[in-house]
């Protein structure tokens, strides 16, 4: 079984509102063999919402509490993102889930590179949030690019 993020099987969930459908994940889904995440919505925000970067750092660091996730605003929703971060270990963790395919570049889900927290369009090496507690489970995260 596999963990998924839900914008990558079409639901409506990125900050944007929209979604990142790719068929393969969709079709992972409909045939049972994957469950659909989305940690930012588990983790209490809405949909759309603000951007949100990680700033000090990536994922490892705001699960170490050294960096935090901030919107465009400057609100700090590291809370939220480390909840539904754990909301999204406990669903793999129920449905047995040894695998996650995550959308690159989120702050949630980036499994390779995120944005680096400057709002400007450019990116560092790095996880997300629920990316690196994931790894830190043994769950093994790729992304819908790799």
């Amino acid at each position: 079984m596999k963990l998924v993020s839900a914008c990558l099987m079409g639901v409506h969930c990125r900050f944007d509102g929209k979604h990142s459908l790719d068929t393969e994940v969709q079709k992972l889904v409909k045939e049972g063999k994957a469950v659909p995440v989305c940690p930012e919505q588990m983790g209490g925000l809405s949909t759309p919402r603000l951007p949100a970067e990680i700033v000090g750092g990536d994922g490892e660091d705001v699960l170490d509490g050294k960096a935090k996730v901030i919107t465009i605003e400057g609100e700090d929703v590291t809370d939220a993102f480390i909840r539904g971060a754990e909301e999204a270990l406990r669903v793999a963790k129920s449905v047995g889930a040894t695998e996650a395919i995550l959308k690159e570049r989120s702050p949630s889900c980036g499994s390779c590179v995120i944005y680096d927290g400057t709002f400007q369009g450019k990116k560092q090496a790095g996880n997300g949030v629920t990316a690196a507690l994931l790894k830190r489970n043994g769950i093994s995260v790729s992304s819908e690019e790799s």
